[in-house]
């Protein structure tokens, strides 16, 4: 959510997806997740078009809103064939509309996860630095190396964000420069803070760019958001310059 808005003050058209059942994303977007006509949830279970089920939020990006349905809904898919490929077909006709196409995926390997990493061309993998979560990464690695092989293989790693950091903890830092030493260039040089403001946003319902852009949080997300954008050009230079080449 944050990201997203960070994004639209670029400016950059963008579309956030909330693939997760609890909608935080929707409800952080200022979007109420119980008065929603439609949803993610009729889109995956082809009862909606995913461009009827869009709405525009007041930081300038669209939202395709998720909420508790889509507990739901996972059970309905385990049935269908090509189940993991329900959100990569929705999403497809939209892919020129946006530069950005944004997923929040529930925190689990679900059948919603892998719809969402089977229809993303990447992964940004937010996490703490602590010894948790580095094992996690871990897991997750190795899961999308699976899912590259069997379902999606365009997808890799965007870039690791480290969250909630904080710098007095000594631990904090070395997990960080584990991660640096690990995956190198795919760690985002923008670090996301331990932040009160960041904290209070969401029950504003404002991203943090939109509650206090001025803020160490907001100030984060806003280069984070350039750091993407840079990205992005710098792959599509790289392609067009591969292409010209192959020419």
């Amino acid at each position: 959510m944050n990201l997203a808005a960070g994004l639209a003050r670029a400016p950059q058209k963008v579309l956030l997806v909330d693939l997760d059942p609890q909608g935080n994303a929707t409800m952080g977007s200022g979007v109420d997740k119980r008065a929603i006509e439609a949803s993610i949830t009729e889109v995956l279970l082809g009862e909606s078009d995913a461009k009827s089920a869009i709405v525009r939020t007041a930081e300038d990006f669209d939202l395709l809103p998720g909420n508790i349905d889509l507990t739901a809904a996972e059970i309905q898919l385990m049935d269908r064939g090509e189940r993991e490929q329900q959100l990569k077909a929705a999403l497809e006709p939209l892919r020129a509309d946006y530069d950005f196409i944004l997923i929040d995926c529930p925190p689990a390997l679900s059948l919603l996860t892998l719809n969402a990493l089977t229809a993303a061309d990447s992964v940004i993998v937010p996490m703490q630095c602590e010894y948790y979560a580095l094992e996690g990464i871990s897991a997750l690695v190795e899961t999308i190396e699976a899912i590259r092989a069997r379902l999606n293989p365009k997808l890799e790693i965007e870039g690791v964000l480290r969250t909630m950091f904080d710098v007095r903890n000594n631990l904090a830092n070395a997990v960080s420069a584990e991660l640096i030493n690990h995956f190198g260039d795919k760690v985002f040089r923008t670090i996301v803070p331990r932040n009160v403001r960041l904290a209070e946003a969401p029950s504003h319902g404002q991203s943090i760019v939109g509650y206090d852009r001025a803020s160490r949080g907001g100030v984060a997300y806003l280069g984070l958001a350039g750091e993407v954008v840079r990205r992005a050009r710098e792959r599509d230079v790289a392609a067009k310059k591969a292409q010209e080449a192959a020419a």
